[in-house]
């Protein structure tokens, strides 16, 4: 199964290079304009929230760190951040999904809990929902990030999975 799920991941990680090829053509300040009703508001903001979710969720949370083991992109790192730093910030999600897969490969349905800033109690979950969640979460804010980029006036290529790259 984790050959199965390296895969899936390396095919989510091929429609993202799609968008940063994409993103990387928009201007900057494009990218930081605040698009009503979107996501985290601009382009960049949602994007590294993409990120910053993959590592939170998988790094984080999974590996019992408290949060205060964790940071997310401050105001000022968002506020001067461009494709290059977003794909810097995907490469530590990247590095936090390997280590999530290896660490269980064969523990897919084992419960993990852990504290949530949203509630009192430990949350629990398994592996296998929590690597869901965090691909299906990426996918969606995807999906936001190219129709705020088509209401900024930009034709985006085409990230569906199936279709970005002959080799799938």
């Amino acid at each position: 199964m984790l050959d199965v799920l390296k895969q899936q991941y390396s095919y989510i990680r091929l429609t993202r290079q799609t968008l940063f090829e994409f993103l990387e053509e928009i201007p900057l300040q494009k990218l930081h304009n605040t698009v009503p009703n979107f996501g985290s508001g601009s382009i960049i903001k949602t994007h590294i929230h993409v990120a910053d979710c993959y590592r939170y969720w998988l790094g984080s949370y999974a590996f019992k760190q408290k949060r205060i083991d964790f940071s997310f992109a401050t105001h000022n790192e968002i506020e001067r951040s461009d494709v290059k730093w977003i794909r810097d910030r995907f490469e530590l999600a990247d590095e936090a999904v390997y280590r999530f897969l290896e660490e269980f490969n064969f523990r897919w349905f084992e419960q993990i809990s852990n504290h949530v800033k949203w509630q009192e109690e430990p949350w629990s979950t398994t592996p296998l929902r929590l690597l869901t969640h965090t691909e299906t979460h990426e996918f969606h804010h995807k999906g936001q990030i190219v129709s705020m980029a088509r209401h900024l006036g930009y034709t985006p290529p085409n990230t569906d999975l199936s279709l970005t790259s002959n080799s799938l």
